[in-house]
């Protein structure tokens, strides 16, 4: 079956978090804060200029009004008195100015016919404007109240007679007191009888100055709170109209220039990827799309028709690289397996001679390695042991490894010595070696009736030696150069013996060389110790134990370098057996 996604999209999901939807709430959500902020903005500019007139009327009838008054009535007299009679009466007489009692106090004054006369001049300039009411009071500090010197007014649930009086706050008190006669003077207050009310006025002054009252009118914010309610109304509709239209609008626009182009690239895709799968031989499923928004949608149309294009070309490309990959890996293969045919590999390697016992292993790096071992036995009494380590990895180290052990096997075959056999091989190599490779080269001959091992050391590992009952320890004999490297080389030899029980165990430099994931070598120290964990036992458990110390070592890390080893054991020769 072919594989499908992790997870697809069910088709609510699909309508609900499309881009139509989310273009569409996101111009929704857009007008929403725009509207918002409009009302906001309009509603505030509306209040203040309604806010405006209403103030700009009140004070203006309040002064054209202070202007006939001073000019007809002595308010400075009369409201002296009253004030008089206000500061005379005691706090419990003060304290209802609804009582009849407290009226009574200032009955004489409400009687006088100039007192009469200024109600109706107020009563006049009230009923020719847009006020609520029109009166003259005085602002008294000392008891933080606005007492009321004429008031026209004649409803009796609003009417203030004269010394009638109420609490204002301080700040309306210090503002009218304090007024410097530059602007409108005017305080805006919410109280339980009259609601939200706007008092301005001016103030009447005496001759020398001193404010004696004021004249005031109220204007009530009803009318201003009711247009503003009006106007958040009416401009919510016509904000809601728009910003639906608006938001249709855009969802169109988006759906022709942007939605249904990704749709036809999505759906495109999603025909590449089944044709893929199903082997049809389609290649313009973006091709023929043909979009033409003139932005970065059809940009991305025109490279995926390019992506598709180059994809294809790369699957040819890849096909033939996977067709000659395959041949390589067979040829390698096939590689592997005639170097490893070319070492001794069938154990055990010489069942009829209980002389010695010997096994050697070897791992390449890659599919094919440069190290290489030889054994062979070149007549009856004498064993050549070769350990080996070609420079350089892969086929070209495998191909002169085979080289090399051909022409040292044929100089070992004519009954040379270990120095003689390093000495022409290395002539043999300089002759022909435009690559300039090398090989590095332990040899030895191991007298089998004796025990007597010669050997020669062309640059390569110290050998590692066990006498009987003892302990591994490397032997460090005198390295020559390496074959290959300078022609005219002469070697050197020496000798060892071997007793019965005694092991030799050679190797090339993977061993000691192996690196962990941090850096750090196996080291030879490491490699003693491994040999050394049963010193005891056969070649063939010797070299697992090593391996097994340089795996539980290296774990994980790559293999860098050839890892080759070889062990041996001599037991004896036929006259130590007798």
């Amino acid at each position: 079956m072919p594989k499908k996604s992790v997870r697809e999209m069910s088709a609510l999901e699909r309508k609900h978090y499309s881009l139509e939807a989310r273009v569409f709430h996101t111009a929704m959500l857009g007008s929403i804060i725009l509207g918002v902020v409009s009302l906001l903005i309009g509603l505030g500019l509306y209040v203040y200029a309604l806010a405006g007139q209403y103030i700009g009327e009140a004070f203006g009838l309040s002064s054209s009004t202070s202007v006939v008054v001073n000019a007809v009535a002595d308010t400075e007299s009369l409201s002296k008195e009253v004030m008089t009679i206000y500061h005379d009466l005691s706090d419990e007489e003060r304290a209802d100015p609804e009582s009849e009692a407290y009226h009574a106090c200032f009955s004489q004054i409400e009687q006088r016919e100039d007192y009469q006369y200024l109600l109706s001049v107020l009563r006049t300039f009230r009923d020719s404007g847009n006020v609520f009411d029109l009166y003259i009071a005085v602002y008294d500090k000392e008891t933080s109240a606005l007492i009321y010197i004429a008031d026209p007014e004649e409803n009796e649930d609003y009417a203030c007679p004269i010394g009638y009086w109420e609490n204002v706050g301080q700040d309306e008190i210090e503002k009218f007191l304090n007024w410097n006669g530059e602007g409108k003077l005017y305080d805006i207050g919410n109280t339980d009888k009259y609601g939200w009310m706007c008092t301005a006025g001016v103030p009447l002054k005496n001759a020398s100055g001193e404010i004696t009252c004021f004249v005031l009118s109220d204007v009530t914010l009803d009318g201003l709170i009711y247009g503003a309610r009006m106007f958040a109304l009416q401009f919510f509709i016509a904000t809601l109209i728009v910003m639906v239209i608006f938001a249709l609008l855009l969802v169109r626009h988006m759906k022709k220039t942007i939605v249904k182009p990704i749709n036809a690239i999505a759906d495109a895709a999603e025909s590449y990827a089944s044709d893929k799968r199903s082997g049809a031989d389609v290649n313009d499923h973006f091709a023929k799309l043909n979009i033409r928004t003139g932005d970065e949608i059809e940009n991305l149309s025109l490279v995926m028709d390019d992506m598709e294009r180059d994809l294809l070309e790369h699957e040819k490309e890849l096909t033939k690289i996977t067709a000659e990959k395959e041949r390589i890996s067979t040829e390698l293969s096939l590689a592997t397996k005639i170097q490893a045919d070319m070492l001794p590999n069938i154990y055990p390697a010489f069942p009829d001679r209980p002389e010695f016992d010997i096994y050697a292993t070897m791992d390449p790096a890659k599919e094919v390695g440069g190290d290489f071992y030889d054994f062979f036995l070149m007549d009856d009494d004498h064993l050549c042991m070769v350990m080996a380590d070609v420079s350089g990895k892969g086929v070209p180290a495998a191909l002169f490894m085979m080289a090399s052990k051909i022409i040292l096997q044929n100089n070992a075959m004519l009954g040379k010595s270990p120095a003689q056999i390093l000495t022409d091989t290395n002539a043999a190599i300089c002759s022909n070696n435009r690559e300039e490779m090398f090989v590095t080269m332990w040899l030895g001959i191991l007298e089998l009736s004796t025990g007597k091992l010669t050997a020669a050391n062309a640059g390569h590992e110290y050998p590692v030696m066990r006498k009987a009952n003892s302990q591994f320890e490397l032997v460090k004999d005198k390295h020559g150069f390496v074959i290959g490297g300078m022609d005219g080389i002469r070697y050197k030899e020496y000798e060892l013996q071997m007793g019965p029980g005694s092991k030799l165990f050679l190797y090339t430099d993977g061993v000691p060389e192996a690196t962990d994931a941090k850096g750090e070598l196996f080291g030879t120290e490491r490699m003693l110790e491994a040999l050394n964990k049963d010193a005891a036992a056969i070649p063939e458990d010797i070299l697992k134990q090593v391996r097994s110390a340089v795996d539980g070592f290296v774990k994980d890390a790559e293999q860098f370098d050839d890892l080759t080893m070889l062990c041996l054991e001599y037991r004896g020769g036929e006259q130590n057996d007798a």
